[in-house]
Order: structure tokens, then C-alpha cells, then sequence
């Protein structure tokens, strides 16, 4: 019986220990921190022999093979003795591929590969068709694939999942876009961030598609140096394509073209609001027609969709105040994307771990559209010297809880304006997790 043993015990690694146990294989999970209660019981359930608060290098170094969750760097040392005697190491999404017969539509992307995985799952939905939501959002694909049976996948698909991936083959690969992200797991390269976001297209055949952000010039360049089999499909707001969406400006439509088809979806129709969210919808439609779902479910879908949480969710209202949820937006591209749709005067809510962050792209869009900062975080150096000179030191707080930063926002903002909780960074000084930001901001607004 091979042995397999899973390093880290969240959803992810707790996912393909299951589907190892499913499977027969002698399995072995190992965490170096605290596993959470919910992940004991599913543990437990399976009778999956664990440990945590450590490893014990002679239980996992006998290994087989190993999955390794993807929040743990290649880096570590324990990773580093594995891959020096030779051990294969796999991520949960290559684990579980092995095992999945099922359609897979895959999202990557540095911004905006969440929202556009839930579209397109909404879309697959609202077809009739048997859709699983996982990868990087949702339940363990892992634990679906084990547990449960789908049609489809849709799968968002971040880059440390795919660093540890190399059969795993999507029927739909899609790349948002590529801006600078995660660049300390990455050397500080970003070339090596790029070639990890393209391994989602490393196994693509004829009859397969690559939907692509042909408007971004770091996606193109990378193309320009590869070969790919799929038929490409590209999205643009700035030129118009034989097949792919583009943007009719005159008329305020999308144009998508698909094999000998053409369809028309009006802006003024769509759910999302914002220039990024145009893009999202044109790699949505894409996929949908790529999977045959009819113009009038696309339109319908489109029009319905409800926005995620944490991703530019409207929370409440308080005195005239529109206060805004946009935790998820971990990156200096994220956080432009929310200033840029921001039509009131806006309160900024930004700070956290940065990671290798250039603020000057933003300069000009808080110059437009930003009246004072708030910032939440241990160190807000960074910060202060890239906006003190244009918002002006009285304008600018520092916090170090939601709630401190949500009453100070509200002591900034006046009537019509937006509290804008973006950012920009990761979550891990403070919170858990972005989605732990988010949630205590929702809590201290509704304290107000």
C-alpha cells in the first residue's frame, strides 16, 4: 500500500487526505500549527491518523508521495529534505485531478479570478447543468471529488496550487490577468510569477480552450513566447476580435463571438458595475458558450448575479455613508480596481502585510477619488510616504483593529461619501484571513 502523506491540515489538506483514505492508501497528515476544530471532526470521521503543532520528520519523510497545501513556501525545510531525497510533491488540485472524469473550467489570474469563478459556476447553475464550486473558493475539490459527483468543475485556481501541479489538465483554462502579486514566493521575480500562473495551460489540447485578457501586456508577452495547442480566445475593452468578446463602445455592449455565433449582452444589463467587472463578464461568457449554454441563460445570468462576499460587498448605509467590503482585494491591482468604480468621495481603508507593494499606480486615483486615509495595520510606513503628501497627514489615521478603523472612517466621512475597506494587502498581520477582515469590518459597521 503506497503512503501518502499530506502536509498541512485546512481545507485544502484535509480535502486530499480524505480523498487518500477513499482511495486506500496508507495516509498521514501533519500540521505544523493548530488545526481547527472542524477539521479535527472530519479527521476524526475518516479515522485519519494526524498530528499538529509540528513534524515528525520520520513520518513524513517515508512518504511516497506528498501533497503539500498551498500556504506552505517551497522554502521550508521540511519541503527542502523532502524534495532533496527525491520525494514527488503534488498540490490537492493535481491529487484530485487523478481521480475526476468530470468537465473542469479553470480560473487563474492576480485579480478578479474570484469573482469570474463565481459567475461562471452561477451560469453552469443556471443552465440546469450538475456544477462543483472548489479549488480556491468553497469546499476542498479534494473532498468532492471523494465525497460527492459532478458534471463540472469550476475551479479558481491561485498560483501556489498550480506550483505543484504538472498532468492536471483544465478543458477551459482561463488567465484574468497578471499584475505583481505574491512576488515574495516568487524570488522577487516576477517571470517566475508568470511562468507559475501559466501552468494552467501547460497541458492543453486542440480541442481545449485558453480564455485570455489580450489587454494585458505581461499575459501577451508571455504568449508571445510559448506555443499552445487550445483555441485561443481572447477578451478586450480595446480592439475588436474574430473570435473572443470585445467591447462595442458606441453601442454599450459586449460583443462575444464563438465559433460561427455572435452574441450581444448590453452593459447596462450587467450585475457588476466597473471596468474590471466588464472583464470578468467577457471570460464568463466565454466559458458559458464554450460549454454550449444558450444567449438567453448567458443574458439572464449576467443580469441576476449577486456580487461575492468580501469582494466589493455593499454592507450598509449609515447616515448617507455607503460603507464597502472589499477585503478580498489583497493586491495594489485589486485595490485600484475598487477605487477606479468609486463614483462618491471615498474613505480608504488599507493596509495590512504588504508584499512587495508599488503604491505609485495608485497616486492618481487617490488624488481623484480618495479624502482621507485609514490605515490597518502593525507598520503603515509604506504607506504614509506613498499618500501623506497627496491627502496630507491630517488626513491620514492609524488603526489596528476593524473597529478602531470603521469609527475612525466614519469621523472622516460626510454625507454621500464611501467608507472603502480595499486593502491592498494581505491579511496576516492582524486577521486570520482576509475573510476573518472582512467580517469583523461587516461586525464593527453594524456597531456603529
Amino acid at each position: 500500500m503506497s503512503r501518502i502523506v499530506v502536509l498541512g491540515g485546512a481545507e485544502s489538506g484535509v480535502g486530499a487526505a480524505v480523498l487518500a483514505k477513499v482511495k486506500g492508501f496508507d495516509v498521514f497528515l501533519s500540521d505544523n500549527g493548530k488545526i481547527k476544530e472542524e477539521y479535527l471532526e472530519t479527521l476524526r470521521q475518516w479515522d485519519i491518523p494526524f498530528e499538529q503543532g509540528g513534524h515528525t520528520e520520520e513520518l513524513v519523510l517515508n512518504a511516497d508521495e506528498v501533497v503539500k497545501s498551498p500556504g506552505i513556501p517551497s522554502t521550508a525545510p521540511l519541503v527542502r529534505k523532502l524534495e532533496a531525497q527525491g520525494t514527488h510533491i503534488i498540490s490537492e488540485i493535481e491529487f484530485a485531478a487523478r481521480y475526476d472524469t468530470a468537465k473542469k473550467i479553470c480560473i487563474t489570474g492576480s485579480n478578479g479570478k474570484t469573482t469570474t469563478t463565481s459567475i461562471i459556476h452561477y451560469l453552469l447553475i443556471q443552465a440546469g447543468l450538475d456544477a462543483g464550486l472548489g479549488g480556491n473558493i468553497g469546499k476542498s475539490y479534494a473532498l468532492q471529488v471523494a465525497t460527492e459527483h459532478h458534471d463540472y468543475y469550476v475551479l479558481e485556481i491561485s498560483s501556489f496550487q498550480l506550483d505543484n501541479c504538472y498532468d492536471f489538465r483544465p478543458d477551459i483554462a482561463i488567465i484574468t490577468n497578471i499584475t505583481p502579486d505574491h512576488l515574495d514566493r516568487y524570488e522577487y521575480k516576477m517571470e517566475n510569477y508568470v511562468k507559475s500562473k501559466f501552468r494552467i495551460t501547460r497541458n492543453l489540447r486542440p480541442e481545449d480552450c485558453f480564455i485570455f485578457d489580450s489587454d494585458d501586456a505581461i499575459t501577451i508577452e508571455h504568449l508571445s513566447k510559448i506555443v499552445l495547442q487550445a483555441r485561443m480566445l481572447p477578451f478586450t475593452q480595446n480592439d475588436t476580435v474574430e473570435q473572443g468578446a470585445f467591447l462595442d463602445k458606441e453601442n454599450g455592449k459586449i460583443v462575444v463571438r464563438y465559433e460561427q455565433d455572435e452574441t450581444d449582452i448590453y452593459l447596462k444589463d450587467l450585475a457588476l458595475g466597473g471596468k474590471h467587472n466588464i472583464y470578468n463578464s467577457m471570460a464568463a461568457a466565454l466559458a458559458a458558450k464554450a460549454t454550449g449554454i444558450d444567449d438567453e441563460t448567458i443574458r439572464r445570468s449576467l443580469k441576476t448575479f449577486q456580487p461575492i462576499e468580501h469582494r466589493l460587498e455593499p454592507v450598509l448605509s449609515i447616515r448617507d455613508v455607503l460603507y464597502i467590503n472589499d477585503s478580498k482585494a489583497t493586491n495594489v491591482d485589486s485595490a485600484w480596481y475598487a477605487l477606479e468604480c468609486q463614483t462618491s468621495p471615498v474613505v480608504w481603508i488599507v493596509g495590512g502585510k504588504d508584499k512587495g507593494n508599488d503604491y505609485s499606480v495608485l497616486e492618481d486615483l487617490v488624488r481623484e477619488k480618495v479624502k482621507a486615509i485609514v490605515c490597518l495595520g502593525i507598520d503603515n510606513t509604506k504607506i504614509h510616504e506613498a499618500f501623506e503628501g497627496i491627502v496630507g497627514a491630517d488626513r491620514m489615521v492609524d488603526t489596528h483593529s476593524a473597529r478602531e478603523a470603521v469609527e475612525c472612517a466614519s469621523r472622516f466621512a460626510a454625507p454621500g461619501d464611501v467608507v472603502l475597506l480595499s486593502p491592498c494587502c494581505a491579511s496576516f498581520d492582524l486577521f486570520t484571513c482576509y475573510e476573518d477582515r472582512g467580517e469583523k469590518f461587516k461586525e464593527a459597521v453594524r456597531s456603529l
